[in-house]
């Protein structure tokens, strides 16, 4: 008597054994953890001194308005007339008005002739002599030629006088442009520094006489 050959799995079965086998074992793999790219940047001023004159120019910044491609926290590169490059891995860690604001404030408070400098929203119970506007249109790293860059600030700034009759009593239109690499963006975040301190200083240069 002759027993039943046992079967076999054929060629077909046993190709679909392995792929199965195959996908379980990748779904185990975990890809390593990637690190972030994104850095993050910051304007940088001097604290003011801790002595300052007690009957100088009180002043208060109403407003620092940025052009509409400079309000977002991607530093921008300029790469053309009409060409802006927002680098998406380097940003601002604050926003660019505010930081812009603190560090023309501290500019203004170095000055031996100023005694109180606040920003919008002003305290109710202080007198101002000044008010000052800036509106900026420019703030970021320019692609001047080939292979070379500069770091550029430009803003219109307008000071009005305060009180219960405002008026306008200087506007003046500021730019600074310094040579950067084109690659090293704290370096680039350090250059805007100085040039938003410059700003400060400008502000300083264009207030008419305390009466």
């Amino acid at each position: 008597m002759k027993l039943p050959k046992s079967s076999r799995p054929g060629p077909l079965l046993h190709w679909a054994s392995l792929c199965v086998v195959g996908l379980v074992a990748g779904c185990n793999v975990i890809p390593p953890a990637q690190d972030d790219p994104t850095r993050f940047y910051v304007l940088s001023d001097s604290p003011p001194p801790a002595a300052r004159a007690q009957e100088g120019a009180r002043i208060g910044i109403r407003a620092v308005r940025l052009a509409s491609y400079l309000k977002r926290r991607e530093m921008v590169v300029r790469t053309g007339a009409n060409e802006v490059d927002f680098r998406d891995f380097r940003r601002w860690a604050e926003p660019l008005d505010a930081a812009l604001a603190r560090v023309v404030r501290s500019a203004l408070l170095a000055s031996p002739g100023v005694s109180q400098v606040w920003v919008e929203p002003f305290p109710a119970d202080q007198d101002r002599d000044f008010d000052v506007s800036i509106e900026v249109t420019g703030c970021e790293g320019v692609a001047t030629s080939s292979d070379r860059y500069a770091a550029s600030l430009s803003a219109v700034i307008e000071i009005s006088a305060a009180g219960a009759s405002p008026r306008v009593v200087a506007q003046r239109f500021f730019k600074k442009d310094e040579a950067w690499d084109g690659r090293d963006f704290d370096r680039l975040a350090a250059l805007l520094s100085g040039d938003a301190a410059a700003l400060g200083r400008d502000v300083l240069a264009g207030l008419p006489a305390k009466n």
